[in-house]
């Protein structure tokens, strides 16, 4: 299995996702990494269970924290999960 390096961008969200995961922990990170479980599978990491419906619990998990800013939060997220993704298959 392959781990997470640090010089991608966005690693350290992955990382601590992955970790979260792991000791069922329902963070963003959490959520964020199940989102791409499959697509992180594919590219050889480890990945624990997903947790079910990521997407909603993200969002509504932002919200709680304020609903200002769950946008621009989620969306930026979501920017720098596909930035690790992209930069993982070249690596």
């Amino acid at each position: 299995m392959r781990s997470v390096d640090p010089a991608l961008p966005g690693a350290e969200i992955v990382a601590a996702g992955i970790d979260d995961l792991r000791n069922g922990r329902d963070t963003s990170e959490a959520l964020l990494v199940s989102m791409a479980a499959t697509r992180l599978r594919q590219l050889g990491f480890d990945i624990p269970p997903a947790i079910a419906d990521p997407e909603h619990r993200l969002w509504e998990q932002l919200a709680q924290e304020g609903a200002d800013a769950a946008h621009g939060r989620y969306n930026s997220l979501v920017r720098r999960l596909v930035s690790f993704q992209r930069a993982a298959c070249v690596n």
